[in-house]
């Protein structure tokens, strides 16, 4: 079962350095996302996976919490330490903290 984690321990282990995944569409990254966070959407994740660095978490957002679940889970199968954000960028922007914009 994969890891959730709410906003608070998802802005906690991103300040320790943990690697932010983002899994939405180009367009939904670019019209906002967590400053930092590696644009990968979750129909390439698995094609990938070796670009992502072992040995450390790997938190995995989308908009809302739903494809970032499933997004961890190919990370986890994979041998990833991953979790995903309960609540997804919109839950960290509606917490008041800053999205960045960007084309990916």
């Amino acid at each position: 079962m994969v890891t959730e984690v709410d906003i608070e321990a998802f802005a906690a282990a991103r300040a320790r350095g943990a690697l932010v995944v983002d899994v939405r569409e180009r367009f939904e990254y670019a019209a906002g996302h967590v400053p930092g966070a590696r644009w990968i959407p979750l129909g390439m994740l698995a094609d990938n996976l070796g670009d992502l660095p072992r040995g450390g978490l790997v938190m995995v957002i989308c908009a809302s919490g739903n494809r970032s679940r499933v997004g961890a889970e190919i990370l986890e199968r994979a041998g990833f330490e991953a979790a995903s954000v309960r609540g997804g960028s919109a839950a960290w922007s509606l917490s008041g903290r800053d999205l960045a914009t960007s084309a990916g």
